[in-house]
């Protein structure tokens, strides 16, 4: 019955903002965006982790994974291409910001565009010869591309192989906010402001011709094709896009973490952002952001169970999952209706 009343009272303030007005709506947003402003200063609360400092978790692994959930649901929600090789683009960012950080005097804001280039540059070269491939097949090509970027980190010089890049600059301080290691607030709020840009531009492009490309590709390649639509142009386009949001979380988590080694970009980063998208509910973005924040929070919170925590945490996707079968927060059906209404005219 519990569970119930949530559904229906989650439908009831979905049904209020869409009466809603445009005033009214603003200020709930801009309500909202001051309330998550606020949640590093909520530290001494039940939200406080055991072992690791709260704004930190916050920063990563929480606004991290909300910010690459956002990147991967492009392709993955809004064109239907399942990738698992996600972490490379994160990987590029990290290591273009350690080694210009580290050799070129730049600062992390001059260097934040060669870590989206080169990410989208990544994601070009990897879509052209391969998204022509579907499915298990096209999956299996991005787990390998995962595993090569890796690997080449692993056993290159220049990116001192298994040892990783250390003193990796800080970012320059923003007027009187300043970037520090025992308080991480203002990371937090540069994350917090990453989001909701590319929240503005996701919601941009959806609702214009690159969104019902995507649509149509999501929901019949061939059939989009017959229709007249350059399915290989808008799926790079979802590649690249989606490779320059993990660019971006890279360079600002290298920036953060002052440290970076090949161990921390594996296969288990993909899954785990992946699992993301899934649990929220794929396609969505709010849903998207849901999913991200509970599965970063969660870990961190029952650190103090010990290796427990990872049946906890996997007994929680089961239930979920069996449950909500469309993730936390599916597309509505309505929102489908109406894309579908548009890719056919």
């Amino acid at each position: 019955m519990k569970i119930r009343n949530y559904w229906n009272l989650r439908d009831f303030g979905a049904s209020m903002w869409e009466k809603s007005n445009r005033p009214q709506r603003i200020a709930i947003a801009i309500g909202s965006i001051f309330l998550v402003g606020l949640l590093p200063f909520a530290g001494a609360s039940f939200l406080a982790t055991p072992i690791a400092a709260y704004d930190a978790v916050l920063v990563y692994p929480v606004g991290v994974f909300v910010l690459m959930a956002l990147g991967l649901n492009i392709v993955v929600g809004k064109s239907g291409m399942l990738d698992l090789g996600y972490v490379a683009f994160f990987a590029i960012g990290a290591y273009t910001m350690a080694l210009m950080g580290t050799h070129t005097g730049l600062n992390t804001w001059e260097i934040m565009p060669f870590g989206i280039a080169f990410s989208m540059l990544a994601g070009v070269l990897l879509g052209l010869p391969t998204l022509r491939l579907r499915g298990d097949y096209l999956a299996i090509v991005t787990l390998g591309f995962g595993e090569i970027v890796r690997l080449i980190a692993l056993n290159s010089s220049w990116t001192k192989g298994p040892n990783g890049i250390a003193n990796i600059p800080m970012p320059p301080d923003i007027g009187p906010l300043k970037f520090k290691l025992e308080d991480q607030k203002v990371f937090f709020w540069v994350v917090v402001t990453m989001i909701l840009l590319v929240i503005w531009m996701i919601r941009r492009l959806s609702i214009r011709r690159p969104g019902r490309a995507w649509e149509s590709i999501r929901q019949d390649e061939d059939a989009a094709e017959l229709m007249g639509v350059p399915t290989l142009k808008y799926k790079i386009w979802s590649f690249t896009l989606g490779a320059a949001v993990g660019g971006a979380a890279g360079v600002l988590y290298a920036s953060k973490n002052l440290f970076i080694a090949p161990e921390m970009f594996t296969l288990n980063v993909s899954i785990l952002i992946l699992s993301c998208v899934v649990f929220g509910g794929i396609g969505n973005i709010w849903g998207v952001v849901v999913g991200a924040t509970i599965l970063g929070y969660l870990p961190d919170r029952i650190r103090f169970i010990s290796d427990a925590r990872l049946l906890v945490f996997g007994l929680v996707l089961v239930v979920v999952m069996n449950f909500r079968p469309d993730g936390l927060l599916p597309r509505k059906k309505r929102e489908k209706a109406i894309l579908k209404r548009e890719v056919s005219v």
